[in-house]
C-alpha cells in the first residue's frame, strides 16, 4: 500500500523511527530525491558509440524488472553516498557527483554474478537510440563502450559487484549489487542510504502527482549507527568515523578531502590517533610507490571535477597528515611518499599556471616516471616550501 506522509518536516528535517539508525524523510527531502531520480544523466560512449540520456529512475526500474524476470529477487534499492547526503541536507558542502544505486540481491554463485552483469548489458542495449543496428553489438562491445569500472568482490565477509557507467564530467551512475558488505561507509557524513522502493512504487501506481500532503513515506538509514548524530555531523560539517582500519585505504584520501571542504574533526585528540590508523591502513593497501601514485592521480581526476583549484590545497593537506601521522614506514619510504605528493602538487600548479614566486626556496622538478622523451628538460622554479624548516630532510631531493 502507498502511504501518504503527514505534512511538515520534523525538526531538523527528519522524523525518527523506532530504531535510531532509521528516519523518515521530510517533504522537502522527498521532493529533492524525486528530482534527482528524474533528471536525465548522460552515459557517454567511447569511440563512435552514441551518448545515452537516461533517468536514474528508468535505469532502476528496467534493471530491477529484468533481474526479477531472470529469477533474481531484488530485496530493495537504495541511493547511497554523497547523493543521499545531498538529498538529506542540500548545503552540506559535499556536493555530489556519482549516483550510487545499491540493489540488494542474493549472490550465492558465480553464475548469478555473471547473470547480473549480462542483465545490465542487455539494458544498455535497450537504451541505445532508435536507428542503431543492435544485431551485431555484443555484451563485450557494450562493456568496452559504456562501462567505466567493473568490480567483483567475493570472500567470507563481502559478496558484491559494481558496474560503473561512464560519464565524461565524472558524474558516473554506479550500480552496486550487494549480497553482503561488512563496511558500507567511511565517515558519518557519507553513511546515509535512502530506500527508494516506496517512491518508485508511487510513481508507477499513483495517478496524482506528489504534494506536501500526499507523498510516499520514504525511509533513510545511517550505516554509522545513529541517524540524528550523523545528520548533526552533516549539518555542522563534523568529521567522525569508527574503526578506520576496516576501510580500504583507511579513509585517508576522503578524510583530507573533507578537511579541504571545511569539515572539522569531532575531537582533535581522538582524530590524531585515528589519523595514524588511516595512514597505516593506506600504506598496507598501497605499499608500492607506483600504486600510491596511480591511486592519487585517479582520486584527483575523479573527485575534483569543477573544483580543480582545490587540488593543490588537497595535496598540501594530505602531505601534512602523512608527515604528522605516518608511523609504519621506514624513513626513506616516508620521504619517497612525501616527495610524490609534493611533486603532484607542483604539477597541479603548473597545469593551472599559478606557480607562486617565493624567494630563497628552490625546487628541482623531475618529470614523472612515465615521461619517456629523451630530451625532456628539467625545470628550476621557485615554490613555497612544503615542510617546516626544522625537518631533518629536504622537501625535495635534487635530481641526479
Amino acid at each position: 500500500m502507498l502511504a501518504a506522509a503527514a505534512a511538515g518536516p520534523a525538526p531538523g528535517g527528519a522524523e525518527l523511527l523506532g530504531g535510531a539508525r532509521f528516519s523518515v524523510l521530510s517533504w522537502e527531502q522527498v521532493r529533492r530525491l524525486d528530482q534527482i531520480l528524474g533528471e536525465a544523466v548522460p552515459i557517454h560512449g567511447r569511440g563512435n558509440f552514441p551518448t545515452l540520456s537516461v533517468r536514474p529512475r528508468t535505469i532502476v526500474q528496467v534493471v530491477r524488472s529484468r533481474l526479477e524476470k531472470k529469477g533474481i529477487a531484488v530485496h530493495n534499492v537504495r541511493l547511497n553516498g554523497s547523493a543521499a547526503s545531498h538529498v538529506l541536507h542540500q548545503d552540506s558542502g559535499l556536493g555530489y557527483k556519482d549516483l550510487d544505486l545499491i540493489f540488494g540481491v542474493d549472490l550465492k554463485t558465480e553464475d548469478i554474478f555473471q547473470l547480473v552483469k549480462d542483465v545490465v548489458m542487455d539494458c544498455l542495449l535497450d537504451f541505445l537510440p532508435e536507428g542503431v543496428n543492435k544485431d551485431k553489438i555484443t555484451p563485450m562491445t557494450l562493456k568496452e563502450a559504456y562501462v567505466q569500472k567493473l568490480v567483483k568482490v567475493c570472500n567470507e565477509s563481502d559478496r558484491w559487484s559494481l558496474i560503473s557507467l561512464s560519464n565524461n564530467s565524472g558524474k558516473n551512475v554506479e550500480l552496486k549489487f550487494v549480497d553482503s558488505l561488512r563496511r558500507q561507509f567511511e565517515f558519518s557524513v557519507d553513511s546515509f542510504q535512502i530506500i527508494l522502493d516506496s517512491l518508485l512504487l508511487f510513481g508507477e501506481c499513483s495517478e496524482n502527482p506528489m504534494a506536501e500532503n500526499f507523498h510516499p513515506t520514504v525511509t533513510g538509514e545511517s550505516m554509522y549507527g545513529d541517524f540524528e548524530e550523523a545528520m548533526d555531523h552533516l549539518r555542522n560539517r563534523v568529521i567522525a568515523t569508527r574503526n578506520p582500519e576496516e576501510i580500504r585505504g583507511g579513509g585517508l584520501l576522503k578524510y583530507c578531502n573533507l578537511l579541504v571542504r571545511g569539515f572539522k574533526p569531532k575531537s582533535e585528540v581522538d582524530m590524531k590517533a585515528l589519523q595514524r590508523y588511516m595512514c597505516s591502513r593506506f600504506f598496507i593497501d598501497f605499499s608500492d610507490i607506483g600504486e600510491q601514485q596511480r591511486k592519487l592521480e585517479c582520486y584527483l581526476q575523479s573527485h575534483f571535477v569543477g573544483m580543480e583549484s582545490k587540488r593543490y590545497d588537497y595535496l598540501m593537506t594530505l602531505h601534512r597528515v602523512v608527515n604528522e601521522s605516518t608511523v609504519c614506514l621506514m624513513g626513506h619510504e616516508r620521504r619517497q611518499t612525501l616527495n610524490l605528493i609534493a611533486m603532484l602538487a607542483v604539477r597541479v600548479l603548473a597545469e593551472q599556471n599559478i606557480i607562486p614566486t617565493v624567494t630563497n626556496v628552490t625546487c628541482y622538478y623531475q618529470p614523472a616516471p612515465y615521461v619517456s622523451e629523451i630530451n625532456f628538460n628539467y625545470y628550476v622554479t621557485h615554490v613555497q616550501p612544503f615542510l617546516p624548516c626544522n625537518q631533518s630532510y629536504p622537501t625535495w631531493l635534487p635530481c641526479n
